[in-house]
């Protein structure tokens, strides 16, 4: 893979602010004033798909309804599966911060988490086998709960050396190995690297990048929700 494009994909991990976990169809809408007093029983709720990742996960730089997690939520609805996809991106998180608000995270009937973590860990050259370990570890805890993971795989950056570069892409695989987890190598599949596909910062997907990143992730996702379904 080029430098540049594995420079790109892992920058892409990284962002300013800390948006917190929300449901990938967006924030509410206002109640018409007036409107209080005689509510609609709401909607029960669903079971839902988490998505644990960073700034690619957010959709740094896009509509909340064009990022990859509402893109699934489409795909879901339109297949008639009755989930609630969670957008629990948050831009600039490293493995070890998907760790620490895993539980949070994980509220409500949560049955598939989308672990889409590491760019920030490579980007800053944090230890690969410390990263490891907490990827392990968010999975391990998942699991405990009956939740089906998914692990979506990152690289790191060319200038941190080869055996570093080598360690860091070595994790990914190892994991889904020894967790029996199903395995996307690398989430920016097809996007990373390409202009076109990736707004002005050269970092960030566009909404097309991201469709093609919901394009990756959905013939993984949707067996596991029709499992999940039955």
């Amino acid at each position: 893979m080029a430098a540049s494009v594995i420079g790109a994909l892992v920058a892409g991990a990284c962002g300013g602010g800390g948006e917190g976990a929300q449901t990938a169809r967006g924030p509410s809408s206002s109640a018409p004033a007036g409107a209080a007093a005689a509510a609609p029983a709401s909607r029960p709720l669903r079971p839902r798909i988490v998505v644990l990742g960073d700034s690619l996960t957010v959709g740094l730089g896009l509509p909340p309804a064009e990022a990859y997690p509402s893109l699934l939520q489409r795909r879901l609805d339109a297949g008639g599966y009755d989930f609630e996809v969670v957008n629990a991106g948050v831009s600039g998180d490293t493995s070890a911060g998907g760790l620490s608000r895993l539980e949070w995270s994980l509220d409500g009937d949560v049955r598939i988490l989308i672990v889409a973590l590491g760019g920030n860990d490579g980007l800053r050259g944090l230890p690969p086998d410390e990263m490891k370990r907490n990827l392990a570890e968010i999975m391990r805890r998942a699991r405990a709960r009956d939740i089906a993971v998914v692990l979506a795989g990152m690289e790191s950056l060319t200038n941190m050396g080869p055996d570093y570069q080598r360690r860091f892409h070595d994790v990914f695989p190892a994991l889904a190995r020894e967790h029996g987890v199903p395995f996307l190598p690398f989430l920016l599949e097809g996007v990373a690297g390409r202009a076109d596909l990736n707004q002005s910062d050269g970092i960030h997907p566009t909404a097309e990048g991201a469709r093609v990143i919901a394009d990756h992730v959905w013939p993984v996702l949707e067996p596991m929700a029709r499992a999940a379904s039955r």
